[in-house]
């Protein structure tokens, strides 16, 4: 008798219209696959009664749990044969099933289409499986099109397309557009009015979760839940500059009436936009594009293990102070983060001493550590900033700052150690 083969079935829809139902299109879909198999009894094939549904996942990415189980039982080589209604209900994309076929190739899987009566144990299976689907593909990509024309010509008629609600919100399901939510409506005010008032995002933001605010909460048709989490500086700047709450829909660089109310008005909407268009023009504290900060990309705050970035205040617009500031604390408050900023010429210069008490347990490579150090320290008053930012790269990897306990925790980088002994000693 030939070798028993463990054929699962794969089944997919890309809406969950329906599914519902006693009998659905995934129990079609499953029952046609066991005809098949049933039929090919006498060569040893059986059905695996592990089912793989996928219902209301689209065929153009891989991002499917059933999709997953099954490749995840095929590595336990559970599988010796996958079967599914029909091409697309694996994938619509080229790339992905290009991808899937290797996979399955790999594991010494077979792929069969019930209704196109071939499988990829013959070229000629394999040949005809790529044809179909450059088809399908391309029926994928013409859907795609004509999706987004469609979408176009509602977004300028002031349609809602779809997608989470913003704050102040609600989907009206059964007239498919947003509607007012009152209590939330309140808060957006609320924001526009803070934010005229301190005239700064930041201190909206922390105004926002000292009062106890959260962002929207949102639960997807997939069950998962988004939001109702603490305002961030992004939260806040994005309610600030979203023409959604003046009644207005964005699109393709135009602005359109919307069919949904508006919650605020034009005028203050133009207000707000004025005032941080004007805040980010003459604001004093910058983001230095270039390094002039020695440690940049290299220090970390260790209390919120989140990077430090280098920035600077202008005094009398003559005195500049330098300053290194956490992100999480820039993004949602300094009373969250221990460690807010430091004096970066301090902490430039307390690095700079401490490179030289490091200590490296490999004599060999300890030894050119130092006599790169000694090389280094001979000339670096003579270095430029950015020459200076670029050996600190590569001695260290990371630098880490407790604004808690003051203590500065210096991790070295071998590979860029062992680089730099290349170019000052030619390798010897």
């Amino acid at each position: 008798m030939d070798k028993k083969i463990n054929c699962a079935i794969y089944t997919r829809k890309s809406t969950t219209e329906g599914l519902e139902r006693d009998f659905t299109t995934l129990d079609a879909q499953r029952e046609s696959a066991e005809d098949y198999i049933k039929s090919q009894k006498s060569t040893g094939w059986t059905i695996l009664r592990t089912k793989y549904n996928d219902g209301g996942f689209t065929g153009a990415n891989t991002e499917r749990p059933a999709l997953k189980r099954l490749m995840d039982d095929i590595r336990e080589d559970r599988i010796n044969c996958v079967v599914v209604y029909k091409v697309d209900r694996l994938s619509r994309s080229l790339l992905d099933f290009t991808k899937l076929l290797e996979f399955f190739d790999q594991n010494n899987v077979t792929f069969v289409s019930v209704t196109q009566h071939f499988n990829t144990q013959s070229s000629m299976g394999r040949l005809t499986l790529n044809i179909l689907l450059s088809f399908a593909q391309f029926e994928r990509e013409m859907i795609s099109e004509r999706t987004k024309d469609k979408m176009g010509a509602a977004r300028r008629k002031g349609k809602w397309t779809g997608g989470p609600p913003s704050l102040g919100y609600d989907i009206d399901k059964e007239n498919r557009k947003i509607v007012i939510n009152e209590q939330e409506a309140k808060l957006v005010r609320k924001i526009y009015s803070i934010y005229l008032a301190a005239s700064s995002i930041l201190s909206t933001t922390i105004t926002l979760n000292e009062q106890g605010y959260t962002t929207k909460k949102h639960i997807a048709r997939t069950g998962r839940t988004s939001g109702g989490g603490i305002f961030t500086k992004n939260n806040v700047h994005r309610i600030l500059i979203n023409p959604i709450y003046m009644g207005k829909v964005f699109y393709d660089g135009k602005l359109y009436p919307g069919e949904h109310e508006a919650i605020i008005n034009e005028s203050l909407f133009e207000k707000v936009q004025e005032r941080i268009k004007y805040n980010r023009v003459n604001r004093k504290i910058k983001k230095n594009a270039q390094c002039a900060g020695l440690l940049s990309q290299l220090i970390r705050c260790k209390a919120c293990n989140s990077p430090m970035f280098h920035s600077y205040s202008v005094k009398d617009k003559v005195k500049k102070y330098r300053y290194y500031i956490c992100v999480n604390a820039q993004k949602r408050g300094y009373a969250v983060c221990p460690t807010k900023s430091v004096n970066a010429q301090h902490m430039e210069e307390t690095v700079y001493d401490l490179l030289p008490s490091i200590k490296i347990n490999d004599s060999l490579f300890g030894e050119r550590y130092r006599m790169v150090l000694e090389k280094i320290r001979a000339s670096w008053d003579s270095l430029i900033a950015d020459e200076k930012h670029r050996v600190l790269k590569h001695l260290l990897q990371e630098i880490d700052y407790s604004g808690k306990t003051g203590a500065l925790g210096l991790t070295i980088n071998e590979k860029g150690i062992a680089d730099l002994y290349d170019e000052l000693f030619g390798g010897k």
